[in-house]
This record gives structure tokens, sequence and C-alpha cells, in this order.
């Protein structure tokens, strides 16, 4: 097994000023040393991954890291900077620098070792040691542990404790079991704990540290389970009965959460559990003496709503956006089937076969219209679940399993009231908050196992029920109509304008939330047809399809603007631009956001504006140019998103020139060199 860091990946002098620059100076140590095959390549990987969350930490710490296809080996850099990089940690710069580098396929072994550095990083006599190091291999021996600072006896056990799981106990000198309650000989509070982050190689691990050494220091027991790329071992059911308390510090989806359900739950990011282990610890203690419990599902469950979970997690405006992209997610497939197969049905049997009779009663098997009736029928009874399923999951993201059956229920009843989408939004909405306002009420514990698959379906039900169709069902309904009447009335500027918007949404974040919304907002209109929802579809996906076609253009006209990787990716997008994945952009946004993005922008407001001012329309939600058969003025469409991808194409190619006139040496053609060279 390679070793994971060598003198030559250590900068004991890094001269970077910013994140971007660091990450590059130490990657280009890591091509020297072949361990990364294309360099562009993998720094996109790097700042996709810190897109996600910034990898600063509080105490001077910076982690870039990712998995790349381009990293032949499990591979650390290290930098040591005397100005500071702002890697977006609370406490201000951050002076240790590690870029760390996983393959897409990385082993268990090296994945175990990256864990334990990350665990190490909490050690104040670790970073020390790095801070005063002054040799370049004696730094990367004490990086893989071949020198390591002197340890007490309990934190030596902490760092080689199973990856699955790390347990503390009592402070040094006592044996687990005994502190917390000191002289008395009463048990110590007790904690469980799961960690986990989008990556699982250094978040998770520092959260579970930095609770295991928060609980030493307050006498608590803390057992935590892992859940990295390291491997994932389930607690012990015994400890988790045994447990006064529960911490969550994630950011992906705690596996199976049923587990914890019944006890005091304090639900955080994973920045929380590094940053603030002892509030934490705090929290936990005193929700247990309130006694407030988690209420989750059998065999997943989920958020402790009613304990306050998500107050900690993220602002409200973020948890918001998280609950309608549940929905929407899980509404995307929907809309794709059905509303796919309703446009194979117009193709064949025309506009018309939507009267058709059912073919329950009437098919005749060598009939090209009883098949067309058949596709359209199968496609409708998919669009039926659109709204339901919409209300349904964005209830599901806000308060789980439980709040599922009051989501689909609102759900159906908007489309009864004819709410349509708005109702469905709604619906959800409500189904979820009814849900949280009841977890929030404490219960006595003979009832705890009934209440998410009996009392709360049944009370929740029946109140977003009432809401739905004697509150906020015929107001919204009017709103929807009004809304309706509107798309149906644009012409002229009024058009256009809506399609500059709708361009510019769809190709900022290429598969992002904004993206996703203005996608949402055409495939509801699909749900009920009219001639202004079938051109906000129209455009929608014109301007989606804008963004890969535009830097594949690129990368074929000006080959030598871009990076061996790029032009490679500039082939593929070609493909997937045609499909409308307007996500075949971001690696091209992911290393040049301040042209790529304004560039493919202006190029989607363009088309979103002229498909708008053509009159096409789209009874299809997805299908790119395979689809163009079912567009209404399909020539002036196909020139519309030309028109969009050309003005894209001129403005990354105009902007990238000039950025390599201005720097000659510039990295767009150092990337382009067989082996990048150290600065």
């Amino acid at each position: 097994m390679s070793e994971l860091i060598t003198a030559e990946l250590v900068d004991l002098d890094l001269s970077a000023t910013t994140k971007d620059a660091a990450a590059r100076s130490l990657a280009e140590r890591m091509a020297a040393a072949h361990r990364v095959t294309d360099l562009e390549g993998f720094l996109a990987d790097v700042a996709a991954r810190e897109a996600q969350m910034p990898t600063g930490l509080d105490g001077g710490i910076g982690i870039p890291h990712c998995r790349s296809e381009h990293v032949t080996a499990p591979t650390l850099a290290f930098g040591h900077s005397g100005r500071g990089i702002d890697f977006g940690a609370a406490d201000g710069p951050a002076d240790l620098i590690f870029l760390i580098a996983a393959p897409a396929g990385a082993d268990d072994d090296h994945l175990t070792i990256l864990s334990g550095l990350a665990r190490r990083l909490m050690d104040p006599e670790f970073t020390d040691a790095l801070r005063a190091g002054t040799d370049p291999g004696a730094v990367a021996a004490l990086i893989r542990g071949e020198e390591p600072p002197e340890p007490d006896a309990d934190t030596a056990a902490e760092v080689h404790a199973t990856e699955g799981e790390a347990r503390t106990g009592a402070p040094a000198g006592e044996e687990p079991g005994t502190g917390g309650a000191g002289a008395s000989g009463d048990a110590p509070f007790r904690i469980v704990a799961v960690t986990s982050c989008p990556t699982g190689i250094a978040h998770t691990y520092m959260a579970a540290e930095s609770l295991a050494a928060a609980g030493r220091a307050e006498g608590v027991e803390v057992t935590v389970e892992t859940q990295g790329s390291a491997g994932f071992q389930k607690l012990d059911p015994a400890v988790i009965a045994s447990a006064d308390a529960v911490i969550w510090a994630h950011d992906v989806e705690v596996r199976e959460k049923g587990r914890f359900r019944g006890k005091p739950l304090v639900d955080v990011g994973v920045k929380a559990g590094i940053n603030r282990p002892a509030e934490l610890i705090a929290e936990a203690r005193r929700k247990a003496e309130r006694g407030e419990v988690a209420t989750l599902a059998e065999s997943e469950g989920g958020t402790d709503s009613g304990a306050g979970s998500g107050a900690d997690h993220a602002h409200f405006g973020v948890r918001l956006r998280t609950y309608l992209m549940s929905g929407v997610s899980y509404m995307v497939p929907f809309v794709a089937a059905g509303g796919l197969l309703i446009a194979l049905s117009f193709a064949i049997g025309g506009y018309e076969i939507a009267n058709a009779k059912s073919v329950a009663d009437h098919f005749v098997w060598g009939e090209a219209d009883s098949w067309a009736a058949l596709l359209n029928q199968i496609g409708s009874a998919a669009f039926a679940f659109l709204v339901p399923v919409l209300a349904g999951y964005i209830a599901y993201g806000m308060a789980d399993r439980p709040a599922l059956v009051p989501g689909f229920v609102g759900g159906s009843i908007a489309l009864t009231v004819n709410a349509g989408f708005l109702g469905g939004l709604v619906a959800g909405l409500l189904a979820g908050a009814v849900v949280m306002a009841i977890q929030r009420v404490p219960v006595h514990a003979t009832l705890r196992g009934i209440m998410p698959v009996l009392v709360i379906p049944l009370i929740a039900s029946a109140a977003v029920g009432f809401l739905m169709f004697i509150v906020v069902g015929k107001p919204i309904a009017s709103l929807q109509s009004a809304l309706t009447d509107w798309l149906n009335g644009l012409s002229g500027s009024n058009a256009v304008i809506l399609g500059v918007v709708l361009g510019l949404m769809m190709c900022f974040d290429m598969g992002g939330p904004l993206n996703k919304v203005a996608y949402a907002f055409a495939v509801g209109g699909l749900a009920d047809p009219t001639e202004g929802s079938l051109k906000v579809m129209a455009a929608v996906m014109a301007a989606g399809m804008v963004p890969p076609l535009a830097l594949a253009l690129a990368t074929t006209v000006r080959k030598k603007l871009f990076t061996k990787t790029e032009r490679e990716n500039g082939r593929a997008a070609w493909v997937l631009g045609a499909s409308f994945i307007t996500e075949g952009a971001i690696p091209f946004a992911a290393a040049d956001p301040l042209r790529v993005i304004p560039s493919v922008m202006a190029g989607g407001a363009v088309t979103g504006a002229l498909s708008m001012a053509f009159g096409a329309t789209l009874r299809a939600p997805h299908g790119g140019i395979f689809v163009v058969p079912l567009i209404g003025q399909p020539f002036l469409y196909l020139l519309a998103i030309a028109a969009g991808t050309l003005v894209a194409a001129a403005l990354v190619v105009v902007l990238k020139g000039a950025r390599r006139t201005a720097d000659p040496a510039g990295e767009a053609e150092a990337a382009d060199a067989p082996v990048p060279v150290a600065a």
C-alpha cells in the first residue's frame, strides 16, 4: 500500500492567498507525484465538493477533499500558510491546509487511515506539532502516524477505536461508568451519536472525535456511530437502549433512524458536532431532563421535529427549499413517465386521442388509435398522481413517514377543489406542519408505538382535510385559475420577459434549486395543460439545453482555451445537451464559474425569450431534440436553441480568450502539460 503522504507532498511555506489557489498548489504536487492524472478535472471535483459545504474548521484547519476518478491512489498533501486562508470557518482563516484525494473506488484500508487522520486533527498536541514543523519529511512522518505526539491513554484508545464506532467513557484516569456523577457513584449520563458527511472521509470522523473528547471532559459516556466511507458498523442495540439521549451530527440522511425512537434527540449539521460538541451534549441533557423524545417510525423514522431538531440545522429558508425540492424530486419521475407516454400517444393518434373511450371497454389489437389511446390513458393515470405525490413528499421531507398519509390526502383534495399544483404545494406544507405540531405533544410511553402508524396519520389527515376543503382550498383554486388565465393571456413583451426569467433560472445553477423551481413550475402546468403552460414548458426545456450545447460548441471551435479533460467533456456535452440534461455543463462551471455561468445564463435568456416570442409549445416534460415532432413551431424552436447556444458559446470564448491574453502562461495551457510541476 503506497504511502498517503511523502515529503514532496508537504509545503511548509504555502504562499497561496485563496482556497482555490491553495487547492491548486497542493494538487500540482499530487500531479507531479503521479497521484492525480488530470489536474483540472480533479480541481473541478474539489470545487464541486467545496460548493456543497465549506471545509474550514475551527482551530485554523482547512480540509478540502473529494473523491475523484482522476486520483490514482488515496493521497494527502499538506500546506502550512503563514498568513492564513479563508476556508469558511467561523473563527477565521486556516493555516493548516490538508488536501485529501480519494479515488472513486478507494479501499477500506486507506479510508481507515484517512478517517484516523481526521480524528487526530481534533488533538491540539498534533496540530501544534504540525505548526512547529520545519522539515517536510518529519512532518510527513508525523501525519502518517510514525511520530505521533504523546497522547494520554484515553486519547490513544480513541484514535485506535474501530472506525465503525468511536467509544469514550469517563475522563482520563477514571473507569467508564464512574465519571460524571463524581464520588457519589451514580451512573454517568450516556449519549449515543451518529456522524456523517457527504463525502464520508473527514468531517464524519472529526465530529465523532470532537463529541468523544467533549464527553470525556464533561464526564459523559459518548458512543459514536460513524456512517462514513470507512464502514458503517451499527451501534449495539443494548448500547442504544441504555442511552439517555441521542445526538445526530449529519449532512446526509441518517441510516436506520428508527433505532433511536423514544430518545431525546439533538439533530444538527456535522459541523456543529465538530465546532460546539459541549453545547450539543448540554442540550441533550436538558432535553432528557424535560422528557422530550423523538417520534420516529419503526424501520426508518424521521427528524424529531417536535424536539426542535431542525432549528440548529439550517435557516428556515434553506429548510423550506429542501422540503419543496423533496416533493419535486419524487414528482419528476411521474411527470417524465406520464408526460412522455401522453406525448407519444399524441404522435401516434393526434391530440383528439385524449377524448377516446376507455381502452378497458374498447381495444383493437391491430388499430393504431387503440394503442395511442392506451398510451394516453396510462400516461394520464401517471399524471393523476402528480399533485398528491408532490404534496405527500413535501410533507415527508418535513416530518417523515407519519406525514405521508395527510400529505397524499391533502394533495388529492387539492385536485378535487381544482387547486392544482399550487394546492399541492400548500397541502404538503400544511400536512408537514400539522404532523410536526402533533409530534411536539408529550404522550404516555404506552402510546408511542401507535403514534406514527395510527394516531398521527388519523388526526393529521382530518386536520389537513378540513383546512383544504373548508379554509384554504377555494382561495388557492381562485389563485390557480388566475395564474392559468395569465399564462393563457401572455403575449408580446410579457411573454418574452417570462421567457428571459425562466431561461436565467434554468442556467444559473444547472440542475440546482433555481433550475428545479423553474422546471417544477413548467411541469406543474402540464397537469392541466393550456396554451400558456405549454409555452412555458417549451421555453424551460429549450433554455435547459443551452449550457451543455454551448460548452460543447466552444470546446470545438476554440480547443486551445480548454484543457484536455474539458475537451473530452465537451464531446459528451453534445449528447447531454441534445437530451435536455443541463448538468452536462457543471464540470465547466465548477472549473471556471465566473466566466461560464454568466455566459450560459445570457444564452438561456435569449433562448427562453425567443421560444416564448415564437409561440413554441411542448406537451412532453423531457426528451430534448428527441421530442421535436411533438413541439409546436419546431423549426423556430430549434432556431431559438441555436441562437442561445451561439450567444453562450461566443461569450465563453471571448471571456476565456481575454483571460488567456492577460496571462499568456495561464492555466489553460499549463493544464495540458504532460506532468504539471509544483510551484
